[in-house]
């Protein structure tokens, strides 16, 4: 089965940077869209950005534009997300997940197939 493990979560204090980390086992890593979600508490899952298989493509949440990063090394079969100028409202769990979707244009919950486990990212002010 496919596994998904995330990694580099920590606490950051505001306007700080951190990077996330992604890897997913399998020979298909390449080939599908990968994404990150993310979660607060009493919030609902939302999407944070997703990027095509090749990684030639993405696309970002109105909030996080212009300060996250996301980008993929397949050769390593690892997702990032480096988040830049982060804001206390960035606290949240961050989750990988892959998509069987032909299209990283996708951005509910329900397009996505293999989640990790979650990463704690809190940003103190």
């Amino acid at each position: 089965q496919v596994q998904v493990v995330e990694s580099g979560g920590g606490l950051v204090q505001a306007g700080g940077s951190l990077r996330l980390s992604c890897t997913a086992s399998g020979r298909t890593f390449s080939s599908a869209v990968m994404g990150w979600f993310r979660q607060a508490p009493g919030k609902e899952r939302e999407f944070v950005a997703s990027i095509s298989r090749l990684g030639g493509s993405t696309l970002y949440a109105d909030s996080v534009k212009g300060r996250f990063i996301i980008s993929r090394d397949n050769a390593k079969n690892t997702l990032y997300l480096q988040m830049n100028s982060l804001k206390p409202e960035d606290t949240a769990v961050y989750y990988c997940a892959t998509s069987s979707r032909n299209s990283y244009l996708y951005t509910t919950v329900y397009d996505y197939d293999y989640w990790g486990q979650g990463t704690q990212v809190t940003v103190s002010s």
